[in-house]
């Protein structure tokens, strides 16, 4: 029986089921996403048959969806997500199945959540043929350790004000591995998170919830922020009880500066800056300011891409000065980061552009999900 000729209340998982199921069956690349604080869920599904590749020109892009790993490419180029097929679903009240198109429900709408669930499962495991990362370093603490020693040694040295090394952790599948109840759990647990699933065929497939924003244009406003510093969440009311220490707190300092300084490196002087003020982001505590520009009366109408191009790695992924800190990484580290620490995000939809640091994510391989982590050496 068809949910859309039915016009039955829908759930979220079953929603999301659905939408998964018409991007991987389309073979085409997609995106599924939701703002921090927003009650909206974004779908957007490609037309082309080979996933786009474009420059950093933010300002000259169509709507869509852009994705860049944390290391730069030869060509300076992102893959793009372009925002052929484009749907909104509330969030904050109920779905009913006519929110959906119907090539959508007509799909997978016949079958049993279980079915529906089986169904993903094979068309997932299809689009992930060949996906395995043999570039992975088996996960060996002593060899992370002798990583972390390393940078330990480079910042005493004088080379290096901080760094931050990653590693990765392997985790088979589930044998109830249910991509659309783990999304829906992400929405539902993360509020203030950017809640994201992409899939680039041939490429990659990835979900995570990120709670940190790199860049944001909304009409002629640019805003950018500086997050650092981590602790738990704790008590009843962990935004009154937290107290911060001297390093932390210079730390967060450090990363404002930074944007500071880009911003005077490009002479742009008008500019406003609020904080710092802690923030909940799941179950920790970080410290942020936040920036915003008037790009119109300062004259600088492309400022989403160039402050892009100057503050992508954030030192909070990657450290100080970021060029040597990067160029350490990519000696030392032994593994292609990937997406994990890149950015991603919508570009251009509805007169905004919202990119985000890729953290907390996990990268989905044919026989194993990789979660990458960052971790900082106390430096």
């Amino acid at each position: 029986m068809n949910l859309a000729q039915e016009g039955k209340a829908i759930s979220l998982e079953d929603s999301l089921d659905m939408l998964l199921y018409q991007g991987l069956a389309s073979g085409k690349a997609f995106a599924l996403w939701r703002k921090p604080k927003a009650t909206t869920l974004h779908y957007i599904l490609e037309e082309r048959q080979e996933c786009s590749r474009v420059a950093l020109e933010l300002e000259h892009l169509g709507p869509g969806f852009i994705v860049h790993p944390f290391a730069d490419q030869e060509d300076r180029k992102a893959y793009f997500i372009h925002a052929d097929h484009h749907l909104s679903l509330p969030l904050d009240e109920a779905l009913c199945a006519e929110d959906l198109p119907e090539e959508v429900t007509s799909l997978s709408g016949t079958l049993s959540r279980e079915g529906r669930k089986a169904a993903l499962a094979q068309l997932l495991s299809k689009q992930l043929q060949g996906l395995e990362d043999k570039s992975l370093p088996k996960e060996d603490k002593e060899r992370f350790l002798g990583l972390v020693k390393l940078g330990v040694q480079a910042i005493a040295l004088g080379n290096l004000e901080k760094i931050v090394p990653a590693r990765t952790k392997t985790l088979p599948y589930p044998e109830d591995f249910d991509l659309g109840k783990i999304l829906s759990k992400l929405l539902q647990t993360y509020p203030f998170s950017f809640i994201n699933f992409f899939h680039l065929p041939q490429v990659g497939t990835w979900l995570g919830a990120s709670p940190e924003s790199l860049i944001e244009t909304q009409g002629d406003y640019f805003y950018t922020m500086s997050v650092a510093g981590t602790q738990a969440a704790q008590g009843d009311n962990p935004l009154k009880s937290v107290a911060w220490t001297q390093k932390e707190i210079e730390e967060q300092a450090l990363v404002s500066r930074y944007i500071v300084d880009c911003f005077k490196t490009i002479r742009l002087r008008e500019y406003e800056e609020h904080g710092p003020k802690t923030i909940l982001a799941g179950n920790l505590l970080h410290l942020r300011s936040d920036f915003k520009v008037n790009t119109k009366t300062t004259g600088f109408p492309n400022l989403g891409s160039v402050m892009l191009s100057l503050l992508h790695p954030t030192s909070a992924v990657c450290g100080m000065p970021r060029k040597e800190a990067h160029a350490f990484l990519r000696a030392h580290e032994g593994f292609d980061r990937s997406f994990y620490a890149g950015f991603l995000g919508p570009v251009q939809l509805d007169g905004e552009t919202s990119l985000y640091v890729n953290l907390r994510t996990a990268s989905l391989l044919k026989c194993e999900i990789i979660g990458k982590f960052i971790k900082n050496p106390d430096a």
